[in-house]
Formats: C-alpha cells, structure tokens, sequence
C-alpha cells in the first residue's frame, strides 16, 4: 500500500491519483522528484552532445603545417 503524498506547504494528504495539492493547489512532492530526474537527464544528453561536437571539430578543422 502506497502512502498517500502529503503538501509539503499545508502538511495535508491527498489521493495518489492528484498532481496537485487539493486544498493549498501546490505541486505535489512526487512530481518533483520526476523533474530532479529529467533535469539530470538532460544534462547527461547535453553533455553527450558536447563530447561529439567536439569529437567532429578536433577531425574537421584543419590542422596548421609547423
């Protein structure tokens, strides 16, 4: 049995089924612990990216004759 997400402002418990606290209209704490994950997420893509351009610039710029 799951417990039910309690308002991290108002301290009042509402039904799994609610995004959204039900007397105070705040998001609920379950949701911001998905959107810790897509920021990580995100970062991890952004970094990923990064490291291929980088990668395809070191190999497409041209190197200078010393």
């Amino acid at each position: 049995m799951n417990a039910m997400p309690i308002c991290l402002y108002c301290q009042h418990a509402n039904p799994d089924d609610e995004t959204e606290c039900s007397r105070c209209g705040m998001p609920l704490p379950t949701l911001a612990a998905r959107a810790g994950e897509r920021r990580q997420r995100r970062f991890m893509w952004f970094c990923l990216g990064l490291t291929l351009f980088c990668v395809v610039m070191f190999f497409w710029l041209p190197r200078g004759i010393v």
